[in-house]
């Protein structure tokens, strides 16, 4: 093998390691979710995924449109969670991505990119991608499930060339409130008790800070939310199996759901939520990460105390010291 649609082997194999990947960092603290659960079930959701696709199809145009706004070009650029190949599909088109590997946490969505070019079957936990090989990494709607997601992000950092570029989407924390709401209630009344079952995603408010910490400059984050209608609770739950979006927290309860609870959910999400016409919400918080790779040419903040100029001057007014009310000259 040599060549295939114009992307080099060799140059593959000079970014992915070649060596041993290193044992997990991740704490037991840190484990949130079970992540080989959520492989079996993305690889369980693979055949018939195109019925179900459709919030992250429309997600990554989203995602893509950001691109519009970037005047640069991505020689070679890694995708996260490549699923349906819709953003690939997107970025190809938009003539500014050159080579793009798509990667996969199930093997069998990165098998089925493999006919699109460059795949890998990797978890974004652990990224075998050489430091600062890529141009740029993109991602809908996977990140969501990493335990530990500033890590992640720092190992994305690293992979990056200097000024590279980090533009991903996932899942925030406003996302499916009414189906946790109708859960703990339901729950409540029907066992008595509680167990998680709709998956901690990340805040808004924290969502910067998470870039920060993991070293990108120029941080933007920014958010919309798609509201999906069903007929019922338990609809929404089929189109969240077939997602392959299921509940994967480490400390759900592991006993299959009654017939009385699913019944209750469905009851409580209508009687709370239910529009006029009777159908119930689902509302889906995107979080739009953008950040890049530190570099010497990025504009950088002045130093405290470097001003050459006073803003009063500037807005054309009056400069008022500390403690003086204005007009008291």
């Amino acid at each position: 093998m040599g060549e295939r649609g114009g992307f080099s082997l060799s140059l593959l194999r000079r970014v992915v390691h070649m060596a041993a990947m290193a044992q997990s960092a991740t704490t037991d603290a840190m484990r949130v979710f079970d992540r080989l659960l959520l492989r079996r079930r993305r690889e369980r959701a693979a055949d018939g995924f195109g019925d179900f696709a459709f919030l992250e199809e429309e997600v990554a145009h989203r995602l893509a449109e950001r691109l519009e706004d970037i005047r640069r070009r991505f020689p070679l650029a890694l995708e996260l969670g490549a699923r349906s190949g819709e953003l690939g599909r997107a970025l190809r088109a938009s003539g500014k991505v050159g080579t793009l590997i798509q990667s996969d946490l199930a093997p069998r969505w990165a098998a089925a990119r493999g006919a699109e070019g460059p795949a890998l079957a990797l978890d974004e936990e652990f990224l075998p991608i050489a430091d600062g090989s890529l141009d740029a990494v993109f991602g809908a709607l996977s990140l969501h499930w990493v335990n530990d997601l500033p890590g992640a992000l720092t190992q994305v950092r690293r992979a990056l060339k200097p000024d590279g570029l980090l533009l991903v989407a996932l899942l925030g924390g406003e996302t499916l409130v009414e189906l946790r709401d109708a859960f703990a209630e339901a729950e409540v009344e029907v066992t008595g008790g509680l167990s998680p079952r709709v998956s901690p995603f990340a805040d808004l408010r924290d969502a910067g800070g998470l870039l920060q910490r993991a070293g990108f400059a120029l941080p933007v984050v920014d958010a919309d939310t798609i509201t999906v209608t069903y007929d019922t609770a338990l609809h929404l739950m089929r189109d969240l199996r077939g997602m392959g979006e299921t509940n994967v927290v480490l400390e759900r309860r592991r006993a299959p759901m009654t017939r009385a609870l699913l019944n209750r959910v469905a009851t409580v999400y209508a009687d709370r939520f239910a529009d006029a016409d009777g159908r119930i919400p689902a509302r889906f918080q995107i979080l739009y990460l953008t950040g890049w790779a530190p570099a010497p040419s990025q504009p950088q903040p002045l130093r405290p105390g470097s001003a050459q100029g006073r803003l009063a001057a500037a807005l054309g007014g009056a400069e008022v010291g500390t403690g003086e009310k204005p007009g008291s000259g």
